[in-house]
C-alpha cells in the first residue's frame, strides 16, 4: 500500500514509471502500444496496458485515464494506486473478475499538458461512424471566432461578447455549444475529428484482444473538469437503455449515497454530448452485457474550465507567443483539470476506491 499523495506524479513520464513499476510489482501481464509521435521531453508515449486476473475470465473491469490527455494527472494516480491496493486486488481476484488498466489512452495530450490528442481531436467525441454524415453544431459555429481571438489574453470586446451570448441563451446552453462536439472546425475546440485518430484505433485493438471473452463487462473512464471541487460524479456511460441504467444504478448508486448520473435525462454536469468513446465497447466487444461510468471529478468552475482550453487551443495556433504567456496559459490549464494538493487527491482515491469496489460487486451478482 501506498499513500494517495504518491500515487500522482508531476509529469507524464513519471506517471507512466510509477504505473508499470506498480503493475509489474502486482505480476500483472504488461503490454505497450507505443505512440508514433515523442512526448514533451522526447519520452517515449504508450498506451500502457496492464491485465490484473485470468486472461479467460467471464468477468472483466476496464479501468482507463487520460481520455483526455492532461485528465491523466488524476486518472493515472488512481490506477497506480489501485495496483499497490493488495485488499482491493484481493477482492477482485475472489471474485472471479479479471480488472485491465488501460493508462493513458490519449498518452500525448498527457505528456504535453493538452486534453487533445495530437491530431486535435477530443478523443471522446471521435467514435463516429464516419462513412456518414457527422453531427452538426450551429451553435458552436457562432462562438468559434470567439473563443479562438486573434489575441491572448482576449480583449475586453471579446469577453463582453461571449458575456453576452451566455446572457441571451444561458450558461447550460453555452456549455452545450463549446463542448457537446463538433466537426467542422479542425482548429476548434472539442473537435471530434473526420476520421479515426490514433488511440481510437489502439483503443479498437486492446479491446479486441482483452473484452473479446468476457460475458459481462463493466468500465470506470477517469475523467476531471466538471462538478464541484473533488467531488466525484459518477456518470452513465452506456447507450440510452433503461436496463443498462438501472444496472449501473444498482451497481454504483449506493442507495442512492452515490447517485449515478445521465446526460440523457439532464442529471448530470455534462452536456448531451455525440461520439463518445464507449460507444467501442458495443461494437469490439458485441458478446459481453456492458455496463460503464464515467467517474468525473470537479475541479475549478466549468467557465474557468472553458477559458483555459481557449488559452491552450489559442497556444496551439500560436507557436510565436512569448514563452512567459505560454508558461501561464500551460499552467492554468493543468490547473483546470488538476488540483494538485494532498486533500484534492486523497478524496480522488476514495471516492475511486468505493467505485472499484462497487464494480466488482456488480460484475460478481448473480442477477443480469
Amino acid at each position: 500500500m501506498i499513500s494517495p499523495q504518491d500515487a500522482f506524479s508531476p509529469s507524464y513520464a513519471r506517471a507512466r514509471v510509477r504505473f508499470l513499476e506498480g503493475a509489474a510489482a502486482a505480476g500483472m501481464a504488461i503490454t505497450s502500444h507505443n505512440h508514433p509521435l515523442p512526448g514533451r521531453d522526447g519520452e517515449t508515449l504508450a498506451m500502457d496496458v496492464a491485465l490484473d486476473g485470468s486472461p479467460d475470465a467471464e468477468r472483466l473491469l476496464i479501468v482507463s485515464s487520460a481520455c483526455h490527455g492532461v485528465e491523466g494527472y488524476c486518472g493515472s494516480g488512481v490506477q497506480v494506486f489501485a495496483a499497490h491496493d493488495a485488499d482491493w486486488r484481493e477482492h477482485a481476484r475472489l471474485a472471479g473478475v479479471a480488472v485491465l488498466y488501460i493508462h493513458a489512452l490519449n498518452p500525448h495530450g498527457f505528456s504535453w499538458v493538452r486534453r487533445v490528442t495530437n491530431e486535435n481531436v477530443d478523443l471522446n467525441r471521435n467514435f463516429q461512424d464516419f462513412s456518414q454524415p457527422l453531427p452538426q453544431n450551429p451553435a458552436y459555429a457562432e462562438l468559434h471566432r470567439l473563443l479562438l481571438p486573434t489575441q491572448w489574453p482576449p480583449t475586453p470586446e471579446n469577453e463582453a461578447a461571449i458575456q453576452a451570448w451566455i446572457a441571451q441563451h444561458g450558461l447550460p446552453r453555452f456549455q452545450a455549444a463549446v463542448t457537446q462536439g463538433q466537426h467542422a472546425f479542425a482548429d476548434g475546440l472539442f473537435f471530434g475529428g473526420t476520421a479515426a485518430t490514433w488511440s481510437n484505433q489502439t483503443l479498437r485493438a486492446v479491446l479486441r484482444r482483452h473484452g473479446r471473452q468476457a460475458r459481462r463487462l463493466g468500465w470506470i473512464d477517469l475523467h476531471t473538469g466538471l462538478g464541484p471541487s473533488g467531488l466525484g460524479e459518477r456518470i452513465f456511460a452506456c447507450a440510452d437503455d433503461a436496463a443498462a441504467l438501472q444496472r449501473a444504478r444498482a451497481w454504483w448508486g449506493g442507495g442512492g449515497k452515490t447517485p449515478v448520473t445521465s446526460i440523457y435525462d439532464g442529471s448530470s454536469t455534462s452536456a448531451l454530448l455525440t461520439g463518445l468513446m464507449w460507444c467501442s465497447a458495443y461494437e469490439e466487444c458485441p458478446q459481453a452485457e456492458y455496463t460503464g461510468i464515467a467517474m468525473e471529478y470537479g475541479t475549478v468552475p466549468v467557465t474557468e474550465v472553458i477559458d483555459a482550453l481557449r488559452g491552450d487551443h489559442w497556444q496551439h495556433l500560436h507557436p510565436e507567443a512569448p514563452a512567459e504567456l505560454r508558461a501561464a496559459i500551460k499552467a492554468r490549464t493543468l490547473a483546470a483539470f488538476y488540483v494538485d494538493t494532498d486533500e484534492w487527491k486523497a478524496q480522488i482515491v476514495a471516492q475511486a476506491r468505493q467505485a472499484l469496489f462497487q464494480a466488482v460487486d456488480g460484475l460478481s451478482s448473480a442477477g443480469r
